[in-house]
C-alpha cells in the first residue's frame, strides 16, 4: 500500500508540471489518471482489510482447533489410562481366578490321592481281617460248631467260645479243653503281632448263686480276666495287646427265656482287631 501512495504522488507531480506548461487536454487526462489511481488504491486497501480479517479469523480458528485438539488429547490420555487400569484389573482378576482354579484342582487331586490311599488301606485291612479269620478257622478246626464260632463284624474277627468249652457252670476257672482251644488261638496271635485282642465275658439273665461272685457282672469280668491270664501267663502273649472286659447279660445274642437261648448267651468273645495306625493317620490328615 505504501508503494501505491508513492506512485500516486509521482503521477500528481508530473500532472502539475504539465499543467503549468501544457494545454488543458493533458490536464484532463492527468486528472482522470489520478482518479483511476485513487480507485485502485481504495480497492487495494479494502482487499488488504478483508485479507487481514480473514487472516485473523483463520488465526482464531487455528487457536480454537489447537485448544480442541489439546482437550481431545487429554481426554484420549484419560481414556487410555482408564482402559489400561481396567485391563490391569481384569488381568489381575483373571490371574487370581486362574490361581484359585489351579489351587482347587490341586486340592481335588490331593483329596483324590488321599481317598485312593484310604481305599487301598481299607482294602488291605479287609484282606488282613479275612486272612486272620481263615487262620483262626484252620487253628480251631478240631472244635465243634456248637462250642465256638468265628465271624467278621465291623472289620474285626469275633471268636465266640461257649461256656461249655471254657468253664464249668458258674465258674471262672478255665477247663483243660478250653485251655487247648486258647493255646491254638494263641499260636495264631503269636505269629500276628499287629493284632489287638479284646476279651469280653457274657452271661445269661439268670442271677448267679455262687458266693464268690457278687453278680453276673463280676462273673463275666472274672471269666475274661481268667482267659487273659491263660493267654499271657500260659502262652506268653504280650499283655499290652490284650484287654479284658465283662458285659454281664446286657449284650445277648439270643433270647433268655429258653434253655438253648441262655446257653448261647453264656459265652466269651475274643475280638481280634488289626492295628489301624496307618489308616487312622491318613484319616487325621484329611
Amino acid at each position: 500500500m505504501k508503494n501505491s501512495y508513492i506512485k500516486a504522488g509521482l503521477y500528481l507531480s508530473i500532472v502539475l508540471l504539465f499543467a503549468s506548461c501544457g494545454p488543458s487536454r493533458e490536464l484532463t487526462t492527468a486528472q482522470s489518471t489520478i482518479q483511476q489511481l485513487r480507485s485502485d488504491s481504495e480497492r487495494q486497501a479494502h482487499r488488504i482489510y478483508e485479507l487481514n480479517q480473514s487472516a485473523n479469523s483463520m488465526q482464531n480458528d487455528l487457536s480454537n482447533a489447537k485448544s480442541n485438539l489439546s482437550r481431545l488429547e487429554d481426554a484420549r490420555k484419560q481414556l487410555q489410562q482408564q482402559l489400561d487400569a481396567t485391563r490391569a484389573d481384569a488381568a489381575g482378576r483373571l490371574n487370581a481366578s486362574q490361581q484359585q482354579v489351579n489351587l482347587s484342582q490341586q486340592q481335588i487331586a490331593d483329596q483324590q490321592r488321599r481317598l485312593e490311599q484310604l481305599q487301598a488301606l481299607i482294602n488291605q485291612q479287609r484282606n488282613r481281617t479275612e486272612e486272620l479269620r481263615k487262620k483262626m478257622a484252620a487253628a480251631l478246626v478240631n472244635f465243634n460248631s456248637n462250642e465256638l464260632s468265628i465271624r467278621i463284624k465291623d472289620g474285626k474277627v469275633y471268636v465266640s467260645l461257649q461256656e461249655s468249652l471254657l468253664f464249668p457252670s458258674g465258674s471262672a476257672v478255665v477247663n483243660p479243653k478250653g485251655r487247648d482251644a486258647l493255646g491254638q488261638l494263641a499260636s495264631v496271635l503269636q505269629a500276628s503281632p499287629d493284632i489287638n485282642v479284646n476279651i469280653e465275658g457274657h452271661t445269661d439273665s439268670i442271677p448267679i448263686k455262687d458266693a464268690r461272685y457278687e453278680d453276673n457282672w463280676a462273673l463275666s469280668v472274672a471269666r475274661a480276666t481268667s482267659i487273659v491270664r491263660v493267654l499271657t501267663n500260659g502262652y506268653k502273649l504280650d499283655p499290652e495287646r490284650v484287654t479284658a472286659s465283662g458285659k454281664s447279660r446286657f449284650d445277648p445274642v439270643d433270647v433268655n427265656y429258653t434253655a438253648q437261648g441262655r446257653a448261647n448267651n453264656r459265652r466269651t468273645e475274643i475280638i481280634l482287631e488289626p492295628k489301624l495306625d496307618e489308616l487312622l493317620k491318613l484319616i487325621r490328615e484329611q
